[in-house]
């Protein structure tokens, strides 16, 4: 079964040893708001989805998991 975009989020921030605060940055928010995405307490945007595909070298379908292939 693939995995959440909740725990995608967090896994390809940890795999590529950033921290919150650093991702909030490419998406040009605070980390508090990018740490609700991580919690699941906010839904992210679709926006920040697509930009966040584009940062890691993934797909959408990949970060929302949709899909298990990377790209």
């Amino acid at each position: 079964m693939a995995k959440t975009y909740i725990e995608r989020l967090r896994e390809l921030r940890e795999d590529n040893d950033l921290m919150q605060k650093d991702i909030a940055a490419v998406l040009n928010t605070t980390q508090q708001v990018y740490s609700r995405y991580e919690n699941g307490e906010n839904e992210i945007p679709v926006r920040h989805v697509i930009t966040l595909a584009r940062f890691y070298g993934v797909s959408s379908d990949y970060i929302l998991g949709l899909s298990n292939k990377k790209q």
